[in-house]
This record gives structure tokens, sequence and C-alpha cells, in this order.
């Protein structure tokens, strides 16, 4: 076999480059985890100031004519590499991030971090008093900020495309209107089914009265089974879950916690442990690379809603998660068995909130969303709109009142940090991870029993080798194909939900 060109010396100078553009990344992640976190309220205008300045010093880095030179010199060598191996992916890679950067002026970039961090704090303030008016001139100016930064590649089909690519390579509106027309079209029967409105949520199994501190240990306890470890890991609450990991060993996983109904921590832990796993899983050769990375926010959802749903709502999870509970939260979950939590866990109900929906449910809340950022950005709605086709939408596709702006418009952070184009990723996660499931049980065809036993590295080890090692060398749906043989579908993630209603009781055997 023939041996690789030698790489030229140029090669070393892009290390060495993009390893300061991932330290700089990294302290971003650090500054706005502290910000949802441990941050005091007062400090959200210095933080702003200098995330400002740490996108400025990125943005910089990345249109340096430096890196343009450095780039010319490697392309032509990185063209005879096998184009999966490291080293082309990584100029490929570097090459489209500062075709990007170069679109976009340095002021413009600079002025999205410093209303993102600013709005944060705004919608912090709105949802607490349940007073939209608080937020919405930081979503009008967020909004306007998006249409200047769509305004630097005329060349999309449509100013979303250019949001969306930033979440998830590739994607585009055209491609996802009629794919989520499809979704909600067949998810709306299936939960008018389905729903249950007489049950409480999660059929009530986890509700009382829990301490918080009492919840941290019970949680922490049951993540360590999966893979957590303090070493490298923490565990903290904040107003709206999230994970992040500012570098290779450094995991973050963010819950909050109700002093009514243990679900919430046991349920958003779970799913972000699984965004944490992906992180944990990248292999050491690409760290300070671009390529240290998902392949996209879909990718990295469809991990998370692996543990959450996939995992954590299955008959075997139960098995082996009720005698755990039983041990860590004594007198709570007595008389209760498997196959009861089982069907407990996979209530269909009519909700409020995104974050607190069932797996069936789900995928109404994340369509809602799609449809009015998308509204935003041709213009048929604008900021002072946004509640009143919120409610209406709510009512519409999930068949649900809104009561309060907190529980409404209010509830997701993602506009308050200028998320716009993210939440699609939810859904495209979803049917990704339906896809990936049936990959897995086909390969591990004793994975119930190693699940019910507690067994959990198997599963592990077969996500990290067949999509956490990747890292971003591979566009979402390439990984997919690779993956699954096939392109993304709807169909999985239907097939799976009806076959796990039925044999939860909420629906008739074949139906």
């Amino acid at each position: 076999m023939e041996a690789p060109p030698a790489a030229p010396p140029e090669l070393e100078e892009l290390r060495a480059r993009l390893g300061e553009l991932r330290d700089l990344r990294g302290v971003e992640q650090v500054l706005t985890w502290d910000q949802n976190t441990f941050m005091p309220p007062g400090g959200s205008e210095t933080r702003a100031q200098q995330l400002g300045t740490v996108e400025r010093l990125i943005h910089s880095k990345l249109v340096d004519p430096g890196l343009v030179r450095v780039l010319d010199a490697l392309e032509p060598w990185a063209h005879e590499l096998d184009p999966d191996s490291d080293e082309a992916c990584l100029v490929r890679f570097t090459r489209r991030d500062q075709e990007k950067a170069l679109r976009v002026p340095a002021s413009l970039a600079e002025a999205m971090a410093l209303e993102a961090a600013r709005a944060y704090t705004d919608w912090l303030a709105a949802r607490e008093a349940g007073d939209y008016a608080r937020f919405r001139d930081s979503i009008a100016r967020q909004v306007e900020l998006r249409h200047q930064y769509a305004a630097c590649f005329p060349e999309a089909g449509h100013p979303y495309d250019v949001l969306l690519d930033d979440f998830e390579p590739g994607a585009t509106t055209a491609e996802l209107r009629p794919l989520f027309a499809e979704l909600v079209a067949r998810l709306q029967p299936l939960v008018d089914a389905a729903a249950r409105p007489d049950l409480e949520p999660n059929g009530g199994v986890f509700l009382g009265r829990f301490d918080v501190e009492e919840q941290r240990r019970a949680v922490v306890a049951i993540l360590r089974h999966v893979g957590f470890e303090e070493q490298h890991w923490r565990l903290d609450a904040t107003p709206h879950p999230f994970a992040q990991s500012p570098g290779p060993g450094d995991y973050r996983l963010t819950t909050r916690y109700s002093e009514t109904d243990f679900s919430f921590v046991l349920y958003s832990s779970l799913h972000e442990f699984g965004h944490g796993l992906y992180d944990a899983g990248l292999p050491a050769s690409l760290a300070r690379t671009p390529l240290h990375d998902c392949a996209s926010l879909g990718v990295h959802e469809s991990q998370s809603r692996t543990w959450e749903n996939f995992v954590g709502r299955s008959r075997p999870f139960c098995a082996w998660l009720l005698p755990r509970l039983r041990e860590l939260l004594p007198g709570r979950f007595d008389g209760l068995d498997a196959d009861a939590m089982f069907g407990a866990v996979n209530t269909v109900q009519r909700s409020l909130v995104r974050t607190e929906s069932d797996e069936t449910t789900y995928n109404l809340h994340v369509a809602l969303r799609f449809e009015l950022e998308l509204a935003l950005l041709e213009g048929t709605i604008d900021a002072t709109g946004l509640p009143d086709a919120w409610n209406e939408g709510m009512a519409r596709l999930v068949g649900v009142e809104v009561t309060s702006d907190a529980e409404g418009v209010l509830q997701d952070v993602h506009w308050g940090i200028g998320a716009f184009g993210y939440f699609p990723t939810y859904s495209l996660g979803n049917l990704m991870a339906a896809q990936m499931w049936r990959r897995v049980r086909a390969d591990l065809t004793d994975l119930d029993d190693q699940i019910e036993r507690g067994e959990f590295a198997p599963l592990t080890e077969w996500l990290r080798e067949n999509v956490h090692r990747h890292g971003r060398k591979l566009r979402p749906r390439e990984l997919l194909q690779r993956v699954t043989g096939e392109p993304l579908r709807v169909d999985p993630l239907l097939d799976y939900l009806t076959t796990k209603l039925a044999a939860a009781g909420f629906l008739a055997p074949g139906s």
C-alpha cells in the first residue's frame, strides 16, 4: 500500500493555531456555564462584555490571513490523503469554518455574543415574573441580529438555512418543512389514541415531597452506575438544564430540582448524561482541534434522547432502576413493580412544558418552535405578536391552553441566548436515535438482559465505536447512513412509539 505523502511543515502551524481557537472556545463555555449556574445576577453586564471579547478574539483568529495562508498551503497535500483521515478532515472543516467566518463582520459576531448574554438575564427576569413584556425588546434585537447574520449568506435558499447550518450542517428549510409536516400528521392521531388526561405525569409514581439534597444524592448514585464519575464530571442546578464540555476530561451536566416531583431531575439528568457521554467518547487524537466536537446538535440530541428515553423509559431499565430507588429513597416506591413503572413512565399527556412532556407529544412542541422561528425570520410575526402565535400554536398542535407566559413563550432559554435554528435538532435527534436504536438492538442481541442487569458498558462501547469516535469528521447525514445504512426517516420513531405504547397498555396491540 502506497504511503501517504509527507506532511508539509504548515501542518504543525495549523495545529497550533487551532489549539488556541479550541482553548478560547473552552473559556467561552466555562463563562456561559458559570453564568447559568453560580454567577451572581449583578455580574451579567460584565459577563456579556467578557463573552463579547472572547467571541471577537475567536473571530479574529478564524479570519487571520495567516490561517488563510496555512490552509492554502495544506489543501493540495490534503487532497492526496484518504478523505476520512484526521488530517484531510482537519483541513476541510477548518476551511469551512473560516469561509463562514470571513462572511461575517467582526462587529456583528461580537454584537451577537453581547446581546445573547444580555438577553439571557432579561429572559430570567421575565420568566420569574411571568411577564413577556420584559423580554420582548430582547427578542426583537435577537431577531434583527439574525437577519443581519443571514444576509451575510445571500446564496442561501432561505434565511433560516443559515441559522440551521450552525447547528445542523447541511440541513435546509426545504428539507425540514415536509419532514415536520409528516411528523405532526402522524403523531397527532397517536396522541389522540394514547393520551390519558385522567393520569398524573409519569403515572404519578414520582410525585411526593423530595428534599433537594436527597434528590441530588439519589440521582448521582444512579448516574454513577451508567458512567458518571466525579473525577471528570459535575452535576449542578440551573434554571434550564444543559450540558457542556470545555475540554477533554471536563464534563459538566446541569439539572433542575422540583421538590414535589422526582421525575424531572431523574430524566433530565439521564438526558444530559447522554450529552456528556458523547463528549467523553470523542477521541483524544482530535483534542484541541475543531474535529473534537459533535457531528451536529441533532446527532448530540440522538445520544441524550437514547439515554433518557430508549434506555431510561424501557421495561428493562425500570426493572433495574426500581430496587435502586427503593434503596436510595426509602418508602417512596414500595408496592410498585417494574411493569407498573414501565407503564407509568410512558404515560401520554398533553402538557404545557416541552422539557416536562412525554416522549410521544415531545416533537409536537418542537414543531411549534420551528414554525415560530420561520415566521419570525420571514416577518409574518414579530416579537410583539409572538405570545399570541405561541398560544394559538399550542392549542392547534398540542391541544392545550396556555395559562401563563412563564409556561408558554418564556419556558425555553434558547431565544434568550440567541439560539435560533437550534430547536429542530431535538426532533432530528429523536429520529436519528430511533434509527440507531434499531441497529443497536440488531448488533447487541442481549441488550435488554444487559440493561436489566445494570450492565451499561456494552451499549456505551457500541455508541463510542459507531458514533462518538468520529467526532466532527462526518457530516450528520453521512454518519447516520454509515451507522444505520439508511437516510433520515420518520417510520422508525413512529414504529418504536407505537410498539412501546402498546406494550405499556396505552394502545391496542397492532394499532
